[in-house]
C-alpha cells in the first residue's frame, strides 16, 4: 500500500510539473482579448449566431480569446480592462446608456480597438462620437444581390488576401453622415447591381461607395466592414480572412 501510494504521489508531483511547465506556453498562444457584443434594439440579422461562432472558430484558429455577450453591462471600465478589442456583431438601434458610452469612448482611448459588422453602422445615431467612430450611418439598402467590389486599398491585413476584384452575395449597404476621414479599403461598383429606389428616387452612392474601411480615431482603430449580412458569409474563406484582419489590426494595431 506504502508503494503505490508513492507512486501516486510520484505521478502527481510530475503532472504538476508539466502543468507548469505549459501554463506559459498556453498563456502565449493567447495573441489578444475580444469581446463580442451582439446587442440589438432595433432589426435583428438571423446571422447573428453564425456571425458569432465564426468569430468563436476564428480565435480558436488564430490563437486569440472571445467572450461573447448581449448585455451591454458588459461595457464598464474594470471589465474592458481585460480585452484589446471590441467586435460589434451587427448591433442595431441604441444599445448602451450613458455609463456604457463613456466606458466605451475611455476604451478606446486608452488605444484599443473598434471592429463593426454589417449594421454596426445602423447603432446609435444619436451619438456623434460614435458615427465618427465607426464611419457613417446606414441610410439604404436594395435586394439582396450579387454584386461587384473593387479593393482599392491591398496594403492592409484586411485585403491582403483579394484580387482586385471581389463578387459577392449580401445586402449592400449605402451609408449618410460618412466620416471622410477614414481609409477606404472595398468599394462597391454601383454598375454591377440594382441601387433600388426610395419614393421613386435613385438611390446610391456614386462612383466611391465605400464598403469597408479602417482609420485611426480618438487614440484607438477601427475597421468596419459592411459585409456579413446573410448566414453564407460566416462560411466563406476570404470575407473570415478579410473579418480576420480587420480584427487582428484593431486589436493589436499591425502591421501598421
Amino acid at each position: 500500500m506504502q508503494f503505490i501510494n508513492n507512486k501516486l504521489k510520484s505521478i502527481g508531483i510530475i503532472a504538476l510539473g508539466l502543468a507548469l511547465i505549459l501554463m506559459p506556453a498556453i498563456s502565449q498562444a493567447q495573441q489578444f482579448r475580444a469581446l463580442v457584443i451582439s446587442k440589438t434594439a432595433g432589426f435583428r440579422h438571423q446571422s447573428i449566431p453564425e456571425g458569432v461562432a465564426a468569430i468563436k472558430k476564428l480565435g480558436e484558429k488564430h490563437r486569440f480569446q472571445v467572450y461573447a455577450t448581449e448585455d451591454a453591462g458588459q461595457v464598464n471600465d474594470k471589465n474592458l480592462e481585460r480585452y484589446d478589442v471590441i467586435i460589434l456583431m451587427s448591433t442595431t438601434g441604441t444599445i448602451f446608456n450613458d455609463e456604457e458610452k463613456a466606458a466605451f469612448e475611455r476604451f478606446v482611448q486608452s488605444g484599443k480597438g473598434v471592429v463593426g459588422v454589417h449594421s454596426a453602422t445602423d447603432t446609435e445615431y444619436d451619438w456623434p462620437w460614435y458615427t465618427k467612430l465607426i464611419g457613417g450611418q446606414f441610410n439604404h439598402h436594395p435586394q439582396q444581390q450579387t454584386a461587384r467590389m473593387q479593393v482599392v486599398n491591398r496594403d492592409h491585413p484586411a485585403t491582403y488576401h483579394l484580387n482586385d476584384k471581389w463578387l459577392r452575395t449580401d445586402e449592400w449597404y449605402e451609408f449618410k453622415n460618412f466620416n471622410e476621414d477614414v481609409n477606404i479599403l472595398v468599394q462597391l461598383d454601383e454598375t454591377s447591381y440594382e441601387v433600388g429606389e426610395r419614393n421613386g428616387d435613385k438611390m446610391g452612392m456614386g462612383a466611391v461607395h465605400p464598403i469597408s474601411w479602417y482609420h485611426e480615431y480618438d487614440g484607438g482603430r477601427v475597421f468596419y466592414t459592411g459585409l456579413g449580412h446573410v448566414e453564407e458569409a460566416f462560411e466563406d474563406a476570404d470575407f473570415l480572412d478579410h473579418l480576420y484582419g480587420g480584427i487582428w489590426y484593431a486589436a493589436l494595431g499591425r502591421p501598421f
